[in-house]
Protein backbone atom coordinates (compact mmCIF):
# COMPACT_ATOMS: atom_id res chain seq x y z
CA UNK A 1 0.00 0.00 0.00
CA UNK A 2 1.24 3.45 -0.88
CA UNK A 3 1.84 5.71 2.12
CA UNK A 4 -0.62 8.29 0.78
CA UNK A 5 -3.33 5.61 0.81
CA UNK A 6 -2.74 5.09 4.52
CA UNK A 7 -2.64 8.81 5.31
CA UNK A 8 -5.45 10.12 3.12
CA UNK A 9 -8.49 8.67 4.96
CA UNK A 10 -7.15 9.94 8.28
CA UNK A 11 -6.41 13.40 6.87
CA UNK A 12 -9.82 13.72 5.21
CA UNK A 13 -11.57 12.73 8.45
CA UNK A 14 -9.50 15.16 10.52
CA UNK A 15 -10.16 17.96 8.04
CA UNK A 16 -13.91 17.42 8.53
CA UNK A 17 -13.52 17.44 12.32
CA UNK A 18 -11.35 20.54 12.24
CA UNK A 19 -13.86 22.45 10.13
CA UNK A 20 -16.60 21.63 12.67
CA UNK A 21 -14.42 23.15 15.38
CA UNK A 22 -13.61 26.27 13.35
CA UNK A 23 -17.30 26.79 12.59
CA UNK A 24 -17.85 27.29 16.34
CA UNK A 25 -15.24 30.02 16.81
CA UNK A 26 -16.89 33.20 18.11
CA UNK A 27 -14.80 35.54 15.98
CA UNK A 28 -16.18 38.59 17.75
CA UNK A 29 -14.05 37.41 20.70
CA UNK A 30 -10.91 36.98 18.59
CA UNK A 31 -8.76 39.04 20.97
CA UNK A 32 -9.62 36.87 23.98
CA UNK A 33 -6.95 34.62 25.47
CA UNK A 34 -7.00 32.43 28.59
CA UNK A 35 -3.56 33.49 29.83
CA UNK A 36 -1.12 36.35 29.10
CA UNK A 37 1.32 33.88 27.48
CA UNK A 38 -1.38 32.29 25.30
CA UNK A 39 -2.25 33.12 21.71
CA UNK A 40 -5.46 35.04 21.18
CA UNK A 41 -8.48 33.05 20.06
CA UNK A 42 -8.26 34.65 16.61
CA UNK A 43 -4.57 33.83 16.18
CA UNK A 44 -5.04 30.25 17.38
CA UNK A 45 -8.05 29.68 15.11
CA UNK A 46 -6.10 31.13 12.17
CA UNK A 47 -3.14 28.91 12.98
CA UNK A 48 -5.41 25.84 12.99
CA UNK A 49 -6.86 26.98 9.64
CA UNK A 50 -3.35 27.36 8.17
CA UNK A 51 -1.97 23.98 9.19
CA UNK A 52 -3.35 22.06 6.18
CA UNK A 53 -1.11 24.27 4.04
CA UNK A 54 1.85 22.94 5.98
CA UNK A 55 1.14 19.47 4.56
CA UNK A 56 1.13 20.98 1.06
CA UNK A 57 4.40 22.82 1.73
CA UNK A 58 5.97 19.66 3.14
CA UNK A 59 5.12 17.57 0.09
CA UNK A 60 5.74 20.21 -2.58
CA UNK A 61 8.98 21.76 -1.32
CA UNK A 62 12.22 20.66 0.29
CA UNK A 63 12.44 23.34 2.96
CA UNK A 64 10.84 26.21 4.78
CA UNK A 65 13.20 29.10 5.47
CA UNK A 66 11.67 31.68 7.79
CA UNK A 67 14.47 34.12 6.86
CA UNK A 68 12.91 34.34 3.38
CA UNK A 69 9.66 35.52 4.94
CA UNK A 70 6.53 33.88 6.19
CA UNK A 71 3.32 35.86 5.89
CA UNK A 72 0.69 35.23 8.54
CA UNK A 73 -2.91 35.26 7.42
CA UNK A 74 -5.21 37.68 9.24
CA UNK A 75 -8.85 36.89 8.61
CA UNK A 76 -11.21 39.52 9.96
CA UNK A 77 -14.31 37.36 10.36
CA UNK A 78 -15.45 33.74 10.54
CA UNK A 79 -16.29 33.58 6.82
CA UNK A 80 -12.71 34.56 5.92
CA UNK A 81 -11.37 32.06 8.46
CA UNK A 82 -13.44 29.22 6.98
CA UNK A 83 -12.53 30.17 3.40
CA UNK A 84 -8.84 30.17 4.34
CA UNK A 85 -9.22 26.74 5.93
CA UNK A 86 -11.28 25.31 3.06
CA UNK A 87 -8.81 26.50 0.43
CA UNK A 88 -5.82 25.09 2.30
CA UNK A 89 -7.64 21.86 3.14
CA UNK A 90 -8.77 21.26 -0.45
CA UNK A 91 -5.27 21.91 -1.77
CA UNK A 92 -3.67 19.63 0.84
CA UNK A 93 -6.01 16.76 -0.08
CA UNK A 94 -5.27 17.20 -3.77
CA UNK A 95 -1.52 17.25 -3.13
CA UNK A 96 -1.71 14.23 -0.81
CA UNK A 97 -3.70 12.25 -3.40
CA UNK A 98 -0.91 12.84 -5.94
CA UNK A 99 2.04 12.21 -3.61
CA UNK A 100 4.30 9.25 -4.25
CA UNK A 101 6.24 7.12 -1.81
CA UNK A 102 9.38 8.66 -3.30
CA UNK A 103 8.07 12.11 -2.32
CA UNK A 104 7.79 10.95 1.29
CA UNK A 105 11.29 9.45 1.35
CA UNK A 106 13.08 12.68 0.46
CA UNK A 107 14.30 15.02 3.19
CA UNK A 108 12.71 18.30 4.23
CA UNK A 109 14.35 21.07 6.24
CA UNK A 110 12.98 23.79 8.49
CA UNK A 111 15.41 26.67 8.93
CA UNK A 112 15.82 30.31 9.71
CA UNK A 113 18.67 31.30 7.43
CA UNK A 114 21.75 29.36 8.49
CA UNK A 115 20.08 28.03 11.64
CA UNK A 116 18.59 24.61 10.87
CA UNK A 117 15.81 23.50 13.20
CA UNK A 118 15.60 20.02 11.69
CA UNK A 119 16.00 17.91 8.56
CA UNK A 120 13.80 14.83 8.40
CA UNK A 121 12.17 12.59 5.81
CA UNK A 122 8.98 14.16 4.45
CA UNK A 123 6.93 11.23 5.82
CA UNK A 124 8.04 12.14 9.34
CA UNK A 125 7.52 15.85 8.74
CA UNK A 126 4.01 15.23 7.35
CA UNK A 127 3.07 13.27 10.45
CA UNK A 128 4.66 15.63 13.00
CA UNK A 129 4.51 19.04 11.31
CA UNK A 130 1.02 18.67 9.81
CA UNK A 131 -1.05 15.84 11.30
CA UNK A 132 0.11 15.93 14.94
CA UNK A 133 0.47 19.70 14.90
CA UNK A 134 -3.16 19.99 13.75
CA UNK A 135 -4.38 17.70 16.53
CA UNK A 136 -2.40 19.59 19.15
CA UNK A 137 -3.69 23.05 18.26
CA UNK A 138 -7.22 21.84 17.58
CA UNK A 139 -7.18 20.44 21.13
CA UNK A 140 -6.05 23.83 22.41
CA UNK A 141 -8.86 25.46 20.45
CA UNK A 142 -11.39 23.12 22.06
CA UNK A 143 -10.23 24.28 25.50
CA UNK A 144 -10.56 27.93 24.48
CA UNK A 145 -14.09 27.24 23.26
CA UNK A 146 -14.99 25.39 26.46
CA UNK A 147 -13.74 28.32 28.55
CA UNK A 148 -15.91 30.64 26.45
CA UNK A 149 -18.96 28.40 27.01
CA UNK A 150 -19.12 27.44 23.33
CA UNK A 151 -20.49 23.91 22.77
CA UNK A 152 -17.76 21.57 21.52
CA UNK A 153 -18.56 19.46 18.45
CA UNK A 154 -17.86 15.74 18.54
CA UNK A 155 -14.66 14.65 16.87
CA UNK A 156 -14.64 10.90 17.46
CA UNK A 157 -18.25 10.46 18.47
CA UNK A 158 -20.58 12.76 20.40
CA UNK A 159 -19.10 15.37 22.70
CA UNK A 160 -20.39 16.15 26.19
CA UNK A 161 -22.33 18.98 24.55
CA UNK A 162 -24.16 16.75 22.09
CA UNK A 163 -27.12 14.61 23.03
CA UNK A 164 -26.52 10.91 22.67
CA UNK A 165 -29.63 9.65 20.87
Amino acid sequence: MALKDALLPEWENEIKSTRKMLERVPFEKSEWKPHPKSMTLGRLATHVAEIPNWLTVTIETNELDFAKGYAQNKPTNKEELLKLFDDYADQSIKILKNATDEDFKSNWTMRNGEHIYFTLPKATVARNFAFNHLYHHRGQLSVYLRLLEVPIPGMYGPSADEKNN
